[in-house]
């Protein structure tokens, strides 16, 4: 049979204590590294709650509430060039650009579902934008 006996000094809480900041620290440093967005879920159930809320007091309606979860993705294309462009110390990179234009396409497309828009008149803004991109990535190149 053994007995512990601790050392002078040593405490279990403080231990503990010490290890659930660490912890806590190394989760949020690997956060920032792999570029996690956790407010994305709250944004997405504002704007849920938002839509059902406009429905229940104004009699707005949304025909394709489906198109909502478009802007998820849209959302997480544009918190990463915002990190993107954060990293490259506030420079407009080719990755920058990427997810910016990439973020930019999903709500417009999320936009003409929501509202009903006709698809004629934003089809040339997407060729638009899509230009603007590739024009931007050649002098960005050069």
């Amino acid at each position: 049979m053994f007995i512990c006996v601790p050392r002078k000094g040593f405490s279990v809480k403080e231990e503990m204590k010490e290890k659930n900041q660490n912890k806590e620290t190394e989760n949020m440093e690997d956060r920032k590294k792999n570029g996690s967005t956790p407010w994305l879920g709250g944004v997405v159930l504002i704007l849920v709650g938002v839509v059902f809320l406009l429905r229940q007091v104004s009699g707005f309606r949304l025909d394709n509430w489906w198109a909502l979860f478009i802007l998820i993705p849209a959302i997480g294309s544009l918190a990463t060039a915002w990190r993107a462009y954060e990293s490259a110390d506030r420079k407009f990179t080719t990755s920058v650009r990427g997810s910016l234009i990439g973020g930019l396409m999903m709500v417009m497309i999320a936009a003409i579902f929501l509202f009903n828009l006709n698809w004629a008149l934003f089809f040339p803004a997407i060729l638009i934008i899509t230009g603007l991109g590739i024009l931007a990535s050649s002098f960005l190149n050069s």
